[in-house]
């Protein structure tokens, strides 16, 4: 029926690898910030405190994938858990495209736009996946209840 395959678990490691890299980056980033743009001038505090944001968000976002991942290995990735992991994931999306969209207002750049579109996107995609979810976990309750 259902087959752990190699892509699962190479991807559950390499989630495993990133959501604790995000942390390292996240709590050394106050501290690196200085260091390395000096060019930032006037908006250092808001952009220590955009990448420290973003490290956070990332983080948790990365945090909810690996919960995912247990239900996928599993076996059963059609559970409420998984729709509430999506719900939480696109909030937090929205608040990354929120805070990078605010950020084009004081310091523009080109990536900063495609970010927030980006995290605009990964929004929309995540509040699609969560009604997917939430549609084949009614499906597979209805079948369970088959005889």
């Amino acid at each position: 029926m259902y087959q752990k395959t190699f892509t699962h678990y190479v991807s559950k490691i390499i989630i495993d690898i990133l959501f604790y890299m995000s942390i390292v980056c996240t709590v050394v980033s106050p501290f690196v910030t200085d260091v390395i743009f000096n060019w930032i001038g006037g908006y250092r505090t808001a952009f220590k405190l955009i990448v420290f944001l973003s490290g956070v968000a990332c983080t948790y976002i990365l945090f909810n994938l690996k919960q995912m991942y247990h239900t996928l290995l599993d076996g059963n990735p059609f559970v409420d858990k998984n729709i509430s992991h999506f719900r939480k994931m696109a909030v937090t999306c929205f608040v990354v495209c929120v805070i990078y969209f605010a950020k084009c207002f004081f310091m523009f750049t080109f990536s900063t736009a495609i970010i927030s579109a980006i995290f605009a996107v990964g929004c929309l995609f995540c509040l699609t996946l969560k009604d997917l979810f939430k549609q084949a976990v009614n499906f597979k309750a209805e079948n369970d209840l088959t005889i």
